[in-house]
């Protein structure tokens, strides 16, 4: 087996495919410069520093999401299957399965937010309106 630190025994995910390295976010977060620049993309990990100047969108675009969970951003672009093919083989491992949950539950978590934020704001502009067209109707 391999681990990702090179240290220690096997996780249980390492001992459930052992041709398989399986990094943690905090690893994955190391690798965001131009010289070494890793995605996590459906929660496989991609070292794509030698595809960075071939990228049809450029250097930039990637690096943007370097060193992080890029599957938003590759999937809001609609990459064709070649494109998809191809990352294949910039492919070097797996997510730590306690991340990909703690990174649904954190997605969970902001999408509550998001809408008690948008429920707010409509809530205060209803009130802003309501004391506004008062106001007008007194003067």
């Amino acid at each position: 087996y391999r681990t990702a630190s090179g240290t220690g025994a096997p996780s249980p995910e390492e001992t459930a495919d052992s041709d398989v390295t399986y990094y943690t976010l905090e690893e994955v977060k190391t690798h965001n410069t131009i010289t070494d620049a890793w995605l996590i993309i459906h929660d496989k990990v991609y070292n794509v520093t030698s595809f960075l100047q071939e990228h049809p969108g450029g250097v930039e675009i990637v690096m943007m999401e370097a060193g992080a969970d890029a599957t938003e951003s590759f999937e809001s672009v609609g990459h064709s299957p070649d494109a998809r093919g191809m990352l294949i083989q910039f492919y070097i491992g797996e997510l730590q399965m306690v991340e990909i949950a703690f990174s649904q539950s954190l997605q969970m978590c902001f999408s509550w937010i998001t809408w008690l934020m948008h429920a707010i704001v409509a809530v205060v502009v209803g009130i802003m309106h309501r004391c506004y067209t008062k106001e007008r109707k007194s003067s």
